[in-house]
C-alpha cells in the first residue's frame, strides 16, 4: 500500500482511526493537493441531505459537528503529529455546513455556498486571519473555518433578502 503525501499515512491506516477518518473527512484530506477543497467538495451530499431537515434541527446538528470537530481535528492533528495539517478537513466540512444555514434549496446556491466558502477559506480576510494566527489546537483548527463560513453565510443571505430578483 502506497503512502499518501498529503499526511504521509495510508487510507488504510486512516480507516483504522475512526475518529481520525473523521478528521480527515472520510479520506478526502489525505488527496495530495487542495485537501481542503476536497474536503468541502464531501460536504455537500452531507449539507445536501441535511437542508431537507427543519432548520432548528439543521442548526443542532451543526452545533453539535462543530463542538465534536473541536475534539475530532485536535485528536487528528495530534495524530499526524502537526499542529494545524491540511489534511484535516473536518473543519471545511463543518464550514460549508455553517456557510448554507438557511441558504434556499438548489443546486445553483450549493455552488454558489461552495465557492464563497472556500474564497473567504483561502483567503483568510480579517477577523479569520487572526484567528487562525491566534487560537491553536483543535478549536483554533475549526474557528477560522467556521469564521469563513459565517462570511459565505451572510453574503448568501445578503443575496436571498436584497437582492431576491436574481434570476438563477
Amino acid at each position: 500500500m502506497s503512502t499518501l503525501p498529503q499526511a504521509n499515512i495510508t487510507f488504510i491506516e486512516a480507516l483504522k482511526r475512526p475518529i481520525c477518518f473523521l478528521g480527515l473527512g472520510f479520506g478526502s484530506g489525505l488527496l495530495p493537493k487542495a485537501p481542503g477543497t476536497y474536503g468541502t467538495l464531501v460536504a455537500i451530499p452531507m449539507v445536501w441531505l441535511m437542508m431537507q431537515l427543519s432548520l432548528p434541527v439543521y442548526i443542532a446538528i451543526t452545533v453539535i459537528a462543530f463542538i465534536a470537530g473541536i475534539w475530532i481535528c485536535q485528536q487528528t492533528a495530534e495524530w499526524l503529529g502537526r499542529p494545524d495539517p491540511g489534511a484535516v478537513v473536518w473543519d471545511e466540512i463543518v464550514g460549508l455546513m455553517v456557510t448554507m444555514i438557511a441558504a434556499p434549496a438548489g443546486w445553483q446556491w450549493m455552488l454558489l455556498g461552495f465557492v464563497l466558502f472556500r474564497f473567504f477559506d483561502i483567503f483568510k480576510p480579517w477577523p479569520i486571519s487572526l484567528a487562525d494566527r491566534a487560537i491553536h489546537g483543535g478549536l483554533g483548527i475549526m474557528v477560522d473555518d467556521v469564521l469563513a463560513g459565517l462570511f459565505a453565510l451572510v453574503c448568501i443571505q445578503w443575496l436571498v433578502r436584497v437582492a431576491p430578483t436574481i434570476v438563477w
